[in-house]
């Protein structure tokens, strides 16, 4: 078996940001990034990409049945959203004040928290 490449991307969207999804079946929807899976450039995004999930009966769920769930985005799908605009932005990156590497929005220049 040969190992697939350990690469490490960066990634400029982060968990807690506000984004919009600009493609796929939930296009135009926005919402907060849940989570984001870099080994495979994906994001899971709240209230976008809901799918259905069927489930046995268990400790957790004992009745079980048909559960609505946020499934993966891929990250290419999603654009950040400027916090002084409100539209979707690209993400750069600069030095602060302080001498520290943040992620500034293209668009308006503002810092992104």
């Amino acid at each position: 078996m040969e190992r697939k490449n350990n690469k490490q991307v960066k990634l400029k969207i982060r968990k807690g940001d506000l984004v919009k999804v600009i493609a796929g079946d939930s296009k135009g929807s926005q919402g907060k990034v849940l989570e984001v899976i870099t080994a495979t450039s994906r994001v899971i995004v709240e209230g976008a990409n809901m799918v259905s999930k069927h489930t046995k009966p268990n400790a957790t769920s004992p009745n079980g049945g048909i559960i609505k769930q946020e499934a993966a985005l891929h990250i290419s799908n999603v654009a950040l959203i400027d916090p002084k605009s409100g539209k979707t932005t690209r993400v750069g990156r600069k030095l602060n004040d302080a001498g520290k590497l943040v992620r500034v929005a293209k668009i308006s220049g503002e810092e992104i928290k």
